[in-house]
C-alpha cells in the first residue's frame, strides 16, 4: 500500500467525526467537507509516524482550519439578506452522536469563534480541556472561561421538553397535512402561543425579512401560505429529523426544494424554521428519494 492509500486507511474512520466538529463550527455541509478534505491533504503531507494520536492530531487540524473559515464568514452574513439560518442536515435515521439541535446552531452563531470551538470540542464532543487548548492555541484556564461563557449562552437553546421521534414525526406531519389543506383549526391548536416562523432565502428566494413572532400573526402568514399552495402545489418528498427537529422536505412550484423543521414544547410547536436559499440546500439535490 503506497503512502497516499496508507494515510487513507487511517483518516477515513475519523472522517464523520471530522466532518461532524466541521459542520457544527461552520453550519454548512460543503464548507465542513472543504475543511476536512484540507485536513486529510495536511495529513497525507505530515509524518504520520510522529503522531501518537492521529484523531487528536485531526480534530486539532480541522478545529483551526474551521476557525480561518469562520473569519471569512462572519464578514459574510453581516451582509446576509434576511434572517440566517444553518444548512439543513436531512437524516431519515435518528443521529444518536449529540444533542447539537437546530436552535443550539443558532446560538452558537451567536458566539465567538474561540467560544464555539471550545464549547463543542468540550461539551459536546467530550474533549479534556487541556486537549482542547491545544486545538484553539489558548491556555487550559482561558480555554474553560471560553466554554463557561459559551455555556451561559447557550443554555436556553438547550431543549426543555423531550419530544419523542414517533410523536415529532407525527405532528411534522399532522402540520404538512393541515398547511396543504387549509385546516385552520388544527394548525391553531398547534401553534404555541409564541410561535416564532422564520425562513431563510438569502435574498436568492422570496422569505421573510425578519421572523414572525406570535400565534394570530403566524397562523396568519399560514394561512396566505396555503391559498398560494393551492394555486402553486409543492411536491412532498420526505419527512425527517432536520439537524435534530422533525420536518419535512418539498419540492417546491419553482423546482427547488425546501425544509421546514419544527421546534416543540410543552405548549405546542414552540418554533418553525424554514430554508429557501437554494445554495444551502443543493448538497441534498440527489439524495432525497
Amino acid at each position: 500500500m503506497g503512502a497516499a492509500g496508507d494515510a487513507a486507511q487511517s483518516f477515513e474512520p475519523v472522517r464523520p467525526k471530522l466532518k461532524r466538529v466541521a459542520y457544527r463550527m461552520l453550519g454548512s455541509v460543503a464548507d465542513a467537507e472543504d475543511v476536512v478534505q484540507d485536513a486529510f491533504l495536511r495529513w497525507l503531507d505530515t509524518d504520520r509516524a510522529e503522531i501518537a494520536s492521529p484523531e487528536a492530531w485531526l480534530v486539532r487540524v480541522v478545529t483551526r482550519l474551521s476557525l480561518d473559515v469562520l473569519k471569512s464568514a462572519r464578514r459574510r452574513r453581516e451582509t446576509y439578506v434576511g434572517p440566517w439560518l444553518p444548512e439543513p442536515v436531512v437524516e431519515a435515521e435518528p443521529d444518536l452522536d449529540d444533542d447539537v439541535t437546530l436552535p443550539l446552531l443558532i446560538a452558537l452563531e451567536r458566539l465567538s469563534p474561540l467560544e464555539r470551538a471550545a464549547f463543542l470540542l468540550h461539551d459536546v464532543f467530550g474533549m479534556p480541556f487541556e486537549d482542547v487548548a491545544a486545538s484553539i492555541e489558548r491556555d487550559t484556564a482561558a480555554t474553560r472561561q471560553l466554554a463557561a461563557r459559551a455555556r451561559q449562552h447557550v443554555h436556553e437553546a438547550r431543549p426543555r421538553f423531550a419530544v419523542d421521534r414517533a410523536r415529532g414525526l407525527a405532528m411534522a406531519e399532522a402540520f404538512h397535512d393541515a398547511v396543504e389543506t387549509g385546516d385552520v383549526s388544527v394548525l391553531q391548536a398547534m401553534l404555541a402561543h409564541d410561535v416564532v416562523f422564520t425562513s431563510d432565502g438569502g435574498g436568492k428566494r422570496p422569505a421573510g425579512p425578519r421572523p414572525l413572532v406570535g400565534a394570530e400573526i403566524v397562523l396568519q402568514f399560514l394561512q396566505n401560505l396555503t391559498r398560494l399552495l393551492a394555486k402553486n402545489p409543492s411536491q412532498f418528498v420526505r419527512y425527517g429529523m432536520i439537524n435534530g427537529l422533525p420536518g419535512y422536505v418539498t419540492l417546491e412550484a419553482d423546482g427547488e426544494l425546501q425544509t421546514t423543521a419544527l421546534e416543540i414544547g410543552d405548549g405546542g410547536i414552540t418554533a418553525i424554521y424554514v430554508m429557501r436559499n437554494p445554495d444551502k440546500l443543493r448538497h441534498l439535490e440527489g439524495t432525497m428519494q
